[in-house]
């Protein structure tokens, strides 16, 4: 009798792993799904999955894990685990607000930058000091591509020195990883 009840918990623990893995893989494939042009790609084909070696690949750098599609939104969605994920949103907009052309199109995402992520009290408020902060509302009529370039990097270090390392040490990386490795071995069998 003592062996089943030992058992028993074991099972359920197994369990619960099966639907949390399940459970990250469905906000990963919402998140990637959001857009409409994703969801184009899945109807006429299935959805993509990193490799092992992928998922390897995002241990190597936060740079890795940033510039992969898949790695990014797994990232994010352990952010908003974890109540930061205003940090990769801000980085994300950063990064867009580098590719704008015009000067009016710079004004207009700069303000909205500004209202979500830097004015005091903002929904998505970052952490920055003060006169990064400062630097970035003179800018604000007139805005470079440089502007948020500070903040950014502010960001991108805090990710990299505390949410990264947590990630990768996170079940939810484990899982990817075990995920990747046990489809790798399935196809090749």
């Amino acid at each position: 009798m003592a062996f089943i009840e030992n058992e028993r918990p074991t099972e359920m623990s197994a369990e619960k792993k099966v639907k949390k893995r399940k459970n990250w893989n469905n906000k990963i494939q919402f998140l990637l799904n959001r857009n409409s042009e994703s969801r184009l790609v899945l109807i006429r084909r299935k959805p993509y999955r990193p490799s092992a070696d992928d998922v390897n690949q995002w241990a190597q750098s936060l740079d890795k894990l940033l510039s992969h599609k898949y790695g990014k939104t797994a990232f994010r969605i352990f952010l908003k685990s974890e109540f930061c994920e205003e940090n990769i949103e801000f980085w994300t907009a950063c990064e867009d607000f580098k590719l704008l052309k015009t000067r009016k199109e710079r004004v207009a995402k700069a303000k909205k930058m500004y209202e979500e992520f830097i004015k005091s009290e903002a929904p998505k408020e970052i952490n920055l000091d003060y006169q990064t902060r400062d630097d970035i509302i003179q800018s604000l009529d007139d805005p470079t591509t440089a502007s948020f370039l500070a903040a950014q990097k502010k960001v991108y270090s805090l990710m990299e020195n505390n949410a990264y390392p947590r990630f990768i040490h996170s079940d939810l990386y484990k899982e990817l990883f075990a995920a990747a490795s046990a489809k790798e071995k399935h196809i090749k069998s």
